[in-house]
């Protein structure tokens, strides 16, 4: 299997940009959600890179595939908190709806690259 240095991964850099969002975005709520919501989107937002770049340690595309996979769901879990948020009127709407669809791109493109990898 071919290692893929983490850091050269156009998924790996998107991910670590929408972490560093995410964190902005979290520090502005109200202090009452620190522990809960906002606690929620930032790990969900972190595991997204965190999984890419320990898969791409892995010996077989098998595995690193699992760890991408794992990475695809926490994207979607962090879709569905921002979904959330909105709803309960935490985040302006429209910073809801530009994150997700940065969220969606990312879940794209990781689904691509899963296919890359199964691939190889």
């Amino acid at each position: 299997m071919v290692k893929h240095n983490f850091r050269q991964l156009n998924i790996w850099k998107d991910a670590v940009d929408l972490a560093k969002e995410v964190y902005r975005l979290t520090q502005s709520l109200p202090s009452e959600h620190k522990y809960g919501i906002s606690s929620q989107m930032f790990r969900a937002a972190v595991s997204v890179s965190s999984n890419i770049a320990e898969g791409s340690a892995k010996n077989s595309p098998k595995e690193f595939v699992y760890f991408l996979s794992t990475s695809l769901g926490s994207a979607y879990e962090l879709e569905t908190q921002l979904v959330i948020s909105g709803q309960c009127g935490l985040i302006d709407v429209h910073h809801i709806e530009r994150l997700i669809g940065k969220v969606q791109i990312l879940q794209k493109q990781i689904m691509a690259f899963v296919n890359v990898v199964k691939a190889t």
